[in-house]
This record gives structure tokens, sequence and C-alpha cells, in this order.
């Protein structure tokens, strides 16, 4: 019997998408959770999801960010039947403005931020790019922008506890073997 060798690094891609599926399908697990869930007022969640993106950014990048990003708005979108509609837009926009925040954050200030901080920025993004849509599609009305400072607060609170989890998780995971290179993986 002859045994193969294994390529590190094929290893590490298949580890990789492993991983990076089981974020997507989490944070679509958690968007629908949270959908489900009664809301203090409309649009406003907790952005759990968020958690999954945030360990996505740190541990594989910003590309690894936008697709847990995507596939969340959209296979959750689909999952609550909401796909296309004035729901779907708020959160397509809120997650993409949030996801770019994050990813410029962690790009330009690499190591010197970490998950609260670019969690923070991200929820900042989010409330502005939701606010935005709702304006420029749902309701033309100046007084729609009063709101903000009441987004930005509960954002700015989610965004933080949100940050901690992901720093947390990223803790947990970064001990975990499956994160550790192999003997004979380059380090």
């Amino acid at each position: 019997m002859t045994s193969s060798a294994v390529d590190p690094q094929q290893l590490v891609r298949v580890r990789r998408r492993i991983f990076l599926a089981l974020f997507t399908a989490l944070a679509v697990a958690l968007h629908t959770l949270e959908f489900l869930l009664p809301s203090p007022a409309p649009w406003f969640r907790l952005g759990f999801a968020n958690i999954l993106t945030l360990t996505a950014l740190f541990l594989y990048g910003g590309r690894a960010a936008w697709v847990v990003t995507l596939a969340r708005v959209g296979i959750g979108s689909l999952v609550v039947g909401n796909l296309f509609s004035p729901g779907f837009l708020l959160s397509l926009c809120g997650g993409v403005t949030a996801t770019a925040m994050m990813t410029a954050a962690r790009s330009l200030f690499g190591r010197h931020i970490g998950p609260v901080g670019v969690s923070a920025l991200g929820a900042v993004g989010h409330a502005a790019g939701q606010l935005l849509i709702a304006w420029l599609v749902l309701v033309r009305h100046p007084g729609l922008w009063q709101l903000f400072p009441f987004f930005l607060l509960f954002a700015l609170g989610t965004g933080i506890a949100n940050g901690v989890a992901a720093d947390l998780l990223l803790d947990l995971l970064r001990s975990h073997a499956a994160f550790q290179p192999a003997a004979d993986e380059p380090k």
C-alpha cells in the first residue's frame, strides 16, 4: 500500500474554503434568525452575522469578508423571502458600505486596529448606508436624517459588542489545530 504525499499548500487552500463556507453558512443562519426576532424599531438589527464577516476578514482578508457579506445578504434574503424587496436593498447597501469600511480600515491600519475598532467602523458604515438607501429609495424626506444620531448610537453599541464577540471567536479559532501550520507547511 502506497501513501500519497499531501501538498501542504493544497491542504491550506482546502481548509480555507471549508472554513469560509462554514462562516458563510453561519452568517446566513444568523441573518435569518435575526430577521425572525422582534426588532425594537424598523431597520434596527443586532448584526450578529457581522461577527462571521469580521472573523473572515481577520483570518483570510478582504476578499473573504466580501464573500461572507454578499452571500449572507443574497442567500439570507432568499431564505426569508425578501429578495429584491426594500428590506433586501437596505441590507445590501448597509452590508456593502460596512464591508467597504471594514476592509479599508483593515488594509490602511493593519495590525494597529483590532476587531472591535473595525466592527465599530463597519457599524457606522452600515447605519449610514441604510439611511442613505432609505432616503434615496423609500422616504425622500429631510426628517429621515434626524434619525441618524439614534441609528449611529445603536449601531456603535452593537458594533462594539459584535467586535468583542469576533475577537473572542478569533482567539478561539487561532488556538484550534485547524489554524496551526502543519509540520511540513511553511510558517
